[in-house]
């Protein structure tokens, strides 16, 4: 039996390898705006959705010629869409859109030119409070941070990292302290930077001098977080939980390895002070039949496995502090949705989509198409000899302390 792939977060510009933007969106780190690219024909161009309000609604910004496959946007805080895009072989530029009556307005933010061959440059996720926009530069040496909107004399140099950066994860609500997993003397671990004190680094995660851990996504109001690492299964990947600023191990839940499927964890339930074994985490699997949505809590020890909505903008979705996952999707029929699910509560049934789940609910999403009965996937067995890994060298909670 096959244990499941873990997908990683990507470096890469939207859409650079197929030719094709991906079908997500973004969405502000207060769920109230999101952007994406949209198609119109064999062309694309960006648009704004609103997601607060009695019913979401979507605001086309189309610009003056339509958008290449690369170009990556993302929402502001005041409903404004940033625009980037590569004008050049290695110049990117940065706008803000915005409606303006029956036209977009827009507003040059600036460029930021990468000339050292092998550079990447790509958005990094929305940062709290919604004012300013961070982009990661990738080098064949070392990561640049650059913040590319919210300054006041257009995009500036903020850090450098030494070593091949990806990810991105915030760790608090003030933006400062930023995550990312650093590729360095062929290993990869979190670090740290540290955006209020001149782009300071110091590591986050590290369980052996031999696993390769990622940071995939961290609550700062619970502490939650959720990696990866090959630490308990040498060369595999799994997923686990630990707590900024627990003295405890982090643990490798086998109920998150699915035979032939890949897990992605995309959401964190906010708002859970003190208490991250509550916390729901959405997942995203996708198998050799199709993908689907799963909810989990470190807690409950099971995931819960709910079909997706139809349209889904794949692998984008947030939770309300009442547990609420919302996911947006659009379809010929409707163009701009919301779909609202909620996460099981107790120990819930591990089998996958075609199989109703019984002790939770969907509410608001569109009818998928019917798929094959499904058997229900038995637990993988436990590996055997694996101990729980302490951080070791992660004093995470020295350094978040507003």
């Amino acid at each position: 039996m096959t244990a499941c792939a873990i997908e990683l977060p990507s470096t890469d510009l939207s859409g650079e390898d197929d030719g094709a933007p991906r079908t997500g969106c973004a969405i502000t780190a207060d769920g109230m705006y999101a952007a994406r690219l949209a198609p119109d024909g064999d062309s694309w161009f960006p648009e704004r959705w609103t997601l607060y309000g009695p019913e979401p609604y979507a605001v086309p910004l189309p610009g003056h010629q339509p958008e290449e496959p690369g170009t990556q946007v993302q929402p502001m805080g005041d409903g404004r869409v940033l625009v980037h895009r590569l004008v050049a072989e290695y110049r990117h530029t940065f706008c803000l859109v915005y409606p303006t009556g029956p036209g977009t307005g827009e507003l040059p933010l600036g460029a930021v030119e990468c000339p050292e061959p092998g550079t990447r440059l790509t958005l990094l996720p929305p940062a709290p409070g919604g004012a300013r926009a961070y982009a990661l530069a990738v080098g064949p040496r070392a990561t640049a941070v650059w913040l590319v909107a919210g300054g006041a004399l257009g995009p500036e140099r903020l850090a450098e990292v030494p070593g091949r950066c990806s990810g991105g994860v915030w760790l608090d609500r003030a933006g400062r302290l930023l995550a990312l997993d650093r590729e360095l003397d062929g290993r990869t671990k979190t670090v740290v930077v540290d955006l209020g004190r001149d782009g300071e680094v110091w590591p986050l995660l590290q369980i052996t001098d031999g696993s390769d851990d990622r940071l995939l996504l961290a609550d700062p109001d619970s502490g939650l977080l959720v990696i990866s690492s090959d630490a308990p299964s040498p060369g595999r990947e799994r997923l686990g939980w630990g707590v900024l600023g627990s003295t405890l191990p982090v643990r490798f839940p086998n109920c998150l390895r699915v035979p032939d499927c890949s897990v992605t964890p995309f959401a964190i339930q906010p708002g859970q002070v003190l208490m991250p074994e509550s916390c729901a985490v959405a997942l995203r699997f996708e198998g050799p039949r199709g993908g689907w949505v799963g909810t989990w809590r470190p807690a409950e020890r099971r995931v819960s496995h709910l079909p997706a909505p139809r349209g889904w903008l794949t692998g984008c979705g947030l939770w309300t502090p009442a547990g609420v996952l919302r996911l947006p999707y659009a379809t010929g029929e409707v163009p701009c949705g919301v779909a609202e699910l909620t996460a099981p509560r107790g120990e819930a049934r591990a089998t996958v989509p075609g199989t109703p789940v019984r002790d939770g609910t969907a509410a608001g999403v569109p009818e998928a198409p019917e798929a094959t009965p499904r058997t229900p996937v038995p637990e993988p067995p436990e590996p055997v000899a694996v101990r729980p890994v302490p951080l070791r060298e992660a004093p995470l909670g020295r350094h978040v302390t507003n």
